[in-house]
């Protein structure tokens, strides 16, 4: 425990008089301007560094407040299917995924989306990154709703679960297995707020096979499998947005022809659950595709990124088959945010819906003149002892270091929040600054009102995590003043 966090559950409601009047069922927000200053910095901070109670609590208290102070966790269904009725175009949603100093840096998202009247914007997690970060769904939630709050933002906030991959080791091994691990994470990410998933059984996809279908049919099995577990598991009067794959990031480019091949599969094996349910089952509402580019950039020897040529023709076709064709709001792009500035706009042009950005905001800490040395020493130490089973013979240390220390953020968090403020505000100045670049490229500048239009409010219910005591300070008398 430090200064940054409460040291109790008591020390939370004690320090909360005044500023919010919780209730074991809610909360009312009686001092806003209080409440979004150090209070809120620390309710944080105990959501991640607390005790397993405190974390319990503070984590509640969070989802509590962010509902109360309007800023709601949404899905993005009803957007994404405007997008496939042709309601609006060439505008992109930037899925932003937040390793590193989460909570300054969804903060700086925030601020950027103010600045340029967005309102299009995921904060995603892929099952990948929740390892290597130390970030489960619960904690992630908590640490956006709490920037949410801390900034004033008001309105719905998107968290994905991105990459809900089955590894096609553990596939192998044991597939019931690996589908029950899938579909328990979606459960908790729905259960911590999370109104979007994105599977990915493309890592199932066997090209061997001469038959498109043959290739795809165990990827749109299991996408119809789970999409049919999140139906069971979402809450009442929401449905989930969920995205399927048909290529995995990094390999071929797709074609229209995979895409037929899944959708067409997917379709009738989502139909056959349904009459299986006794209910219509709700389909995925947008469609990620290979088309170029690779998770966290190609890094040459002296550490640079190479440059990669996006198929935007292609993902463009690929879009406008999912939406006219398949009713989707369109194709999703992954691994682009190593890409020149100079592309993002087009991403816009080829109608593309989402696109997601990851390894360049975490290359924007670590690379920051800010950034302190001593610790980038540290950082490289632990890397040489810890991952070094990691490195081949050919890399350099530059690219082993890039391409490896994204393994240090989670046992290094605490020094990553700790920065102190100088070197922090100087990193985050130029990470806001880069998402509203973003933000103005992809085309949802400005275009806030379309997501008012199509984004009804609906709560979300605000699961107590088991163990967690009912809070209340509304009979602290003297004790809380």
């Amino acid at each position: 425990m430090s200064e940054h966090e409460f040291g109790s559950t008591e020390d939370l409601l004690i320090q909360a008089d005044g500023i919010l009047r919780i209730e074991s069922d809610g909360v009312e927000i009686l001092d806003a301007t209080a409440l979004r200053g150090h209070y809120i910095d620390r309710l944080v901070w105990s959501a991640v560094f607390g005790d397993d109670a405190l974390k319990r609590q503070s984590r509640w208290l969070i989802r509590q407040v962010a509902e109360a102070a309007g800023a709601w966790t949404a899905s993005i269904q009803d957007l994404y299917l405007a997008a496939g009725r042709g309601d609006y175009a060439n505008a992109t949603t930037p899925a932003i995924n937040l390793r590193a100093m989460a909570y300054d840096s969804a903060r700086a998202v925030f601020q950027a989306a103010a600045e340029t009247g967005t309102k299009h914007m995921i904060f995603e997690l892929a099952r990948s990154e929740m390892g290597y970060t130390q970030q489960r769904p619960a904690e992630y939630a908590s640490v956006v709703l709490g920037a949410a709050i801390r900034e004033g933002w008001q309105g719905p906030v998107f968290i994905q679960g991105d990459h809900y991959q089955t590894s096609l080791k553990a596939w192998d091994k044991d597939p019931a297995a690996e589908l029950t691990a899938v579909r328990n994470l979606a459960v908790e990410a729905i259960q911590a707020g999370y109104g979007n998933i994105d599977i990915d059984t493309s890592t199932l996809v066997d090209i061997s096979l001469p038959d498109l279908a043959e290739q795809q049919r165990t990827n749109y099995v299991q996408t119809a499998a789970l999409t049919a577990a999140i139906r069971a598991a979402e809450p009442q009067g929401i449905t989930v947005s969920i995205g399927g794959e048909i290529g995995e990031v990094g390999t071929t480019n797709s074609t229209v022809e995979d895409l037929v091949a899944f959708m067409e599969g997917y379709q009738a094996e989502l139909e056959r659950l349904s009459q299986e349910a006794g209910r219509d089952l709700v389909g995925i509402s947008k469609i990620s595709v290979q088309t170029g580019t690779s998770h966290g950039g190609i890094v040459l020897p002296d550490g640079s990124i190479k440059e990669v040529a996006v198929d935007f023709d292609t993902l463009g076709i690929l879009s406008e088959v999912a939406r006219e064709r398949y009713g989707l709001g369109g194709a999703v792009q992954h691994g682009a945010s190593t890409l020149p500035e100079s592309a993002f706009d087009r991403f816009a042009s080829a109608n593309a819906v989402e696109v997601h950005l990851a390894t360049a905001f975490q290359n924007a800490i670590f690379d920051s003149p800010y950034f302190p040395t001593d610790l980038t020493d540290e950082i490289h130490a632990y890397l040489d002892a810890n991952h070094a089973d990691e490195r081949s013979a050919e890399q350099t240390d530059a690219q082993f270091y890039y391409t490896s220390r994204k393994r240090a953020i989670g046992p290094f968090k605490r020094q990553f929040w700790m920065l102190d403020d100088e070197r922090k505000l100087g990193i985050l100045e130029h990470l806001q600054s880069r998402f509203a670049m973003i933000m103005q490229e992809l085309g949802v500048a400005g275009r806030g009102e379309i997501v008012d239009r199509h984004v009804p409010r609906v709560q979300f219910p605000i699961v107590m995590p088991d163990g967690t005591v009912p809070l209340t300070n509304v009979d602290l008398g003297d004790e809380g003043e």
